[in-house]
């Protein structure tokens, strides 16, 4: 992930979870034990957290047991028309999913770490069924108000926070088509806000805009002020 030049963390440290590490097997609830709550469990993934512009963008998903999706998996491993085609199934076959974001803005207010974390709690409040339990995928977890677990490899190993990371990625690369639309010159519709060499070239060549992160390395070397603190340029 690109390093930050500066960042301005919330008061508090995000919480140290208890993480799994599930084994790979079928159903939306690999990982559960017998003392576990019954009831409607939700998986919580992200997409975002390394590109230099563009929002963070977090996703909840409380799957229906009773119609199957088939093709769930981590979203980085499927296609662009796999990750459409399961978009829309499980907009039509969850039982209910959220998603939501932090504006770069924020992002470079708190630091990606926390917007993310901030992201994902507003996917979670988003739920119109309030969940038991909810898995992140990772090692940290959002301040919430429900039990929850982090899960190293939960994109790739429980369901629902599979189906949350199509929909967290699905979403947040339409938006990067839009930026596209706004400001063609840095071809976000393809590289989606990473640092490729066609984007860190367009940086050089045009700076930043308002759309990039302002305190991430290779954006803040881009332009300096005089007292060495990145400032923002906006590319009309």
């Amino acid at each position: 992930m690109p390093s930050q030049k500066s960042s301005k963390p919330e008061p508090g440290a995000v919480p140290k979870a208890i993480v799994t590490r599930p084994k790979r097997r079928a159903g939306a609830l690999q990982g559960q034990l017998p003392w576990d709550p019954v009831g409607l469990w939700a998986g919580v993934d992200e997409a975002g957290r390394g590109p230099l512009a563009g929002p963070v963008v977090a996703a909840a998903v409380i799957l229906d047991d009773t119609k199957r999706i088939r093709g769930l998996a981590d979203s980085k491993v499927l296609t662009p028309l796999q990750r459409d085609r399961l978009y829309d199934q499980i907009r039509e076959k969850a039982l209910c999913c959220s998603v939501a974001q932090a504006s770069v803005e924020e992002i470079d207010n708190l630091n990606i770490l926390w917007a993310t974390m901030l992201a994902m709690k507003r996917a979670v409040e988003g739920l119109r069924l309030k969940p038991v339990k909810v898995l992140v995928d990772g090692n940290r977890l959002p301040t919430i108000d429900v039990l929850a677990e982090a899960v190293i490899g939960g994109d790739a190993t429980v369901k629902s926070i599979s189906a949350a990371s199509i929909l967290a990625k699905v979403h947040r690369d339409r938006l990067c088509r839009e930026l596209h639309e706004e400001f063609p010159q840095y071809g976000f519709a393809s590289h989606k806000g990473y640092g490729t060499r066609e984007h860190l070239e367009a940086l050089r060549v045009h700076g930043a805009c308002r759309h990039h992160r302002k305190f991430f390395g290779p954006v803040a070397a881009t332009f300096e002020s005089e007292d060495g603190y990145a400032v923002t340029v906006t590319v009309s």
